[in-house]
């Protein structure tokens, strides 16, 4: 009997550590994942401050063109 005992009680250590193998791979799959979504959309603010900084200058020179062209004009 007490070896039934410790046959079910190792079999459910082996399960209980494969679960929490199989958690610690899922919990890193899915830390990995948004650890590269974060990275990805870092990359994606960046691109947008330099389209807007770029936005930004043109528009800054558009401005400037058509004043100096109307103050000839008056």
């Amino acid at each position: 009997m007490a070896d039934k005992s410790a046959d079910s009680s190792a079999e459910l250590t082996n399960f209980v550590q494969g679960l929490l193998q199989q958690m610690s791979a899922r919990f890193q799959v899915m830390s990995d994942n948004i650890v590269h979504k974060i990275d990805d959309m870092g990359a994606k603010i960046d691109n947008l401050e330099a389209t807007i900084a770029e936005l930004l200058e043109q528009a800054g020179q558009e401005q400037q063109q058509p004043a100096a062209g109307s103050k000839e004009h008056s």
